[in-house]
């Protein structure tokens, strides 16, 4: 009796690690290339995006880069009249593939920055400050390929991929994170701190990307 409940027991035990096995690789467009490029930086930033993903059974890796942006000024940078020109945005991620189409991901970042007066000339002499920050922060993306279904690999590798992400500063190449200057408008020596990478001189960031997975699903 106790053979064979140990037997059943092993069966069990056995047939639940095939299940999580075949589960694990029912998971569609694993082992698969992305390039995509992000919506929100031509259309509202005045820049451009690339991203380069690769994916895993369970894993995701990705590369990305962000050029020319041009971040509407907030708060204090607002206050003060000057504007930010971000150079490059920079960085990867790495993540865990919940589904097929969800992820979510670690991201280190490095950002260059330039400041300037809202009206003048973006050249090095006009620069009133040029600096760099670091972020660490996580991402949750969502995959979309709207022709998964199709018997055509190359309708299949169709991508849209939307993301919500926190990019916390962790340091930067300023000093205590600020700096001070002397302020065209107010005639008067002001201060800023390093500024945020996302929405509204914040952490969070939204995008919408689209582009192509290459070998279908």
């Amino acid at each position: 009796m106790k053979k064979i409940l140990l037997l059943a027991t092993c069966t069990f035990a056995i047939s639940k690690i095939q299940a999580q096995t075949e589960s694990k690789k029912d998971l569609l467009y694993s082992h698969k290339f992305s390039i995509v490029a992000g919506l929100i930086q031509p259309l509202a930033l005045q820049g451009g995006n690339i991203e380069a993903t690769y994916t895993t059974k369970r894993m995701i890796f990705d590369y990305s880069h962000g050029f020319n942006l041009n971040p509407p000024s907030s708060g204090d940078y607002k206050t003060q009249n000057v504007v930010l020109n971000i150079p490059f945005s920079t960085g990867f991620g790495i993540g865990y593939r919940i589904n097929s189409f969800l992820d979510i991901r670690f991201e280190p970042k490095l950002h260059s920055w330039e400041v300037y007066d809202k009206d003048a000339s973006q050249t090095s002499t006009n620069r009133i400050k040029d600096y760099k920050t670091f972020t660490l922060g996580v991402g949750i993306y969502y995959r979309y390929f709207p022709f998964k279904n199709s018997k055509s690999k190359g309708l299949q590798g169709i991508t849209t991929a939307t993301s919500i992400r926190w990019w916390q500063n962790v340091g930067s190449t300023l000093s205590n994170d600020e700096f001070s200057y002397n302020n065209k408008t107010t005639g008067k020596k002001e201060t800023l701190k390093a500024a945020n990478i996302g929405i509204g001189n914040t952490p969070i960031i939204f995008n919408i990307s689209v582009g192509y997975t290459f070998g279908g699903k």
